[in-house]
């Protein structure tokens, strides 16, 4: 066998760097290999189009091990098991223990409970909990901030009186004063007495982590990748440094933080991002000098990201979040929670919980995901990456530590103010297509209607009913929700307009623009009626008065428009909006005799679509 290997390899010889550039150069024929194939990510540094071995050179994230210093290939030594985890929010304990029964024999074993404060006492807890094995399931609890102290101590006492073994309890309390600063503007800076009252009364629980760096905030908002990185690690500093200030030995103030991410939909870069961030968090931990090497450990739990939800064509949310939680997997995280895909237009049903289940344990029992600790190892490409992103986020994480840290970030808006701007700077990109969003702003379903669904706005915090907000505040709307109010209000507007393509010369470009067309369109809900061609443009008009048409649409060529486009424009005569698709050399000539609308892979479809609507007279 070693012998035929041996024969393989000489039969291929190796290639080197420079013969690939040559040929790549010469199959370019003479465009730009960056402007071509090098792609620039939005952390700001490039991609190549291929990595070879020696790109791993003096990369330090190829010598360790799994489960060794510093964990940038994970915690987990055996295997890559990681938790199933479902939330459940707690409107009647009695109700929600019977849910959290039925769905840990479906395959949960990571419970995530979020109970209203106004409820909480002993029965409360009891009734909650109740035949739920706790050394046999990870336990997760969140309320409102101003009584995680209580929850914890119930939390404590109903576990001591049922008899477990305290030490060997695992789960947490989501305490995270920063978090709820940046998502309701309420100033909750002085809690680092809060914080220490809150270690110390879960101090039987070892293995309970409860200052929580919700990370996954940033990435609902629309933070770019580097941004939430570098930022949550900024935040889990900041908490590490108040707690050690308080009182808490570095050691125990570590084990207390769990950090809970977001995961994109950018799939390679997702599992840089769990990879790198663990060799970071490991190597800021040392410097506080921990008693054990284990306290240097990320415990991270993944969510997949709401910010690229969408409510229209809603199914294809499941083929984001199977991407999503994937990368999630495949880089080492301890726990994943899978969003539901019709989470942005109502609470989510039994059946949507179901799938969303079933979407980890199709990962876990048929994909075998949970076998192979850091497959990703030694990839050219992923390795670069990890140490790419790395960087971005540590650049990210000195500054904020040289402006004062974290909270005084926060404080100032600072944290906020980024993150909105990356929040804009996607939604302008998804307006362009150049974030693409499948059955939003490309490829919709032409003849869904979204019927009784409207938007789930977020829900305000249960702790008082000011709206002051003395602090900055993420804006979370999600990418799709202005091409959602464009097309709920074309279609709630009782008129939905036809679009007729108008096809006619070259057969090929009248196609391909006709398809254009119809996409570009559909996406503001208008009915677009495609045809396969017309002899003359006086033919196409008297077909498209036929149907009904409110929007003609001329599909040809570039060269053609100079011969078809003004008669086309002329026999309409005002009875429907008239568009040209494509940018042709004539576009001045064509606007000189009256025709202004273009449609073309450079014009901003969310702003194009707008004005139809208003031209429409779609109110």
């Amino acid at each position: 066998m070693a012998d035929s290997k041996e024969k393989l390899f000489s039969d291929f010889p190796g290639v080197s760097t420079e013969a690939w550039m040559e040929k790549i150069t010469a199959d370019l024929k003479g465009a730009d290999f960056e402007k071509k194939l090098v792609w620039k990510t939005n952390e700001g540094f490039k991609v190549k189009p291929f990595y070879r071995q020696e790109d791993l050179e003096g990369l330090k994230t190829t010598e360790g091990l799994p489960g060794q210093f510093p964990y940038v290939r994970g915690i987990k030594k055996d295997d890559n098991t990681w938790l199933v985890r479902q939330d459940i929010q707690v409107e009647c304990p009695k109700e929600a223990n019977a849910k959290a029964l039925d769905i840990l024999n479906k395959g949960i074993d990571s419970l995530g409970f979020k109970v209203n404060a106004k409820d909480l006492n002993a029965e409360y807890i009891e009734t909650l909990l109740n035949g739920i094995c706790a050394e046999c399931v990870e336990l997760n609890f969140s309320t409102c901030q101003g009584h995680t102290v209580e929850l914890a101590k119930l939390l404590v006492e109903y576990f001591q009186k049922q008899g477990y073994d305290l030490t060997q309890l695992q789960g947490s309390v989501n305490y995270d004063p920063m978090g709820k600063m940046m998502a309701k503007g309420k100033d909750l800076s002085n809690f680092a007495a809060i914080a220490k009252e809150l270690v110390d009364v879960l101090a039987p629980l070892p293995k309970y982590r409860c200052i929580c760096v919700n990370a996954v905030e940033l990435n609902n908002a629309g933070s770019y990748i580097s941004q939430e990185l570098g930022y949550a690690l900024a935040w889990g500093n900041e908490y590490l440094n108040k707690l050690i200030e308080a009182g808490v030995p570095a050691t125990s103030a570590a084990k207390r933080i769990k950090f809970n991410f977001g995961i994109s939909s950018n799939y390679f870069l997702e599992i840089a991002k769990f990879r790198a961030g663990r060799m970071l968090w490991a190597n800021i931990v040392n410097e506080y000098k921990p008693e054990c090497e284990c306290a240097c450990k990320m415990i991270a739990h993944a969510e997949t990201s709401t910010f690229n939800l969408t409510l229209f064509d809603a199914h294809v949310n499941l083929l984001r979040t199977q991407t999503e939680t994937m990368s999630a997997a495949l880089a080492g995280v301890n726990s994943i929670t899978v969003t539901p895909f019709d989470k942005t237009y109502k609470t989510p049903d039994d059946f949507s919980e179901r799938i969303a289940r079933n979407q980890q344990l199709l990962l876990k029992e048929e994909c075998h995901f949970n076998k192979v600790v850091d497959p990703a190892a030694g990839s050219y490409f992923i390795e670069n990456l990890t140490v790419s992103i790395a960087k971005q986020a540590w650049d990210l994480f000195l500054n904020v530590e040289e402006e004062g840290g974290m909270l005084e970030a926060v404080k100032a808006g600072k944290v906020q103010e980024a993150v909105n701007a990356s929040n804009k700077a996607r939604h302008d990109a998804v307006s362009k297509r150049k974030e693409v969003l499948l059955g939003t702003n490309q490829f919709p379903n032409f003849n869904e209607k979204a019927g009784e669904k409207n938007p789930v706005e977020a829900q305000c915090c249960c702790s008082g009913n000011s709206c002051e907000k003395p602090i900055a505040t993420l804006n979370f709307n999600r990418a799709a929700s202005e091409f959602e109010t464009l097309r709920l209000q074309t279609e709630r507007s009782g008129k939905r307009p036809k679009a007729f393509m108008l096809t006619i010369g070259n057969l090929a470009m009248r196609q391909a623009r006709a398809q254009f067309s119809c996409n570009f369109l559909a996406c503001a809900g208008y009915e677009v009626i495609d045809n396969l061609g017309f002899p003359t443009v006086e033919e196409g008009v008297e077909a498209a008065m036929k149907a009904g048409a409110d929007i003609v649409v001329i599909c040809s060529s570039d060269d053609e428009y100079a011969e078809y486009a003004v008669p086309a424009f002329k026999a309409l005569n005002g009875r429907a909006m008239f568009i040209v698709a494509g940018a042709p050399a004539c576009m001045e000539d064509l606007k000189a005799a009256g025709i202004e609308n273009f449609i073309h892979v450079r014009v901003n479809v969310l702003e194009t679509l707008k004005e139809y609507n208003a031209k429409l007279g779609i109110k």
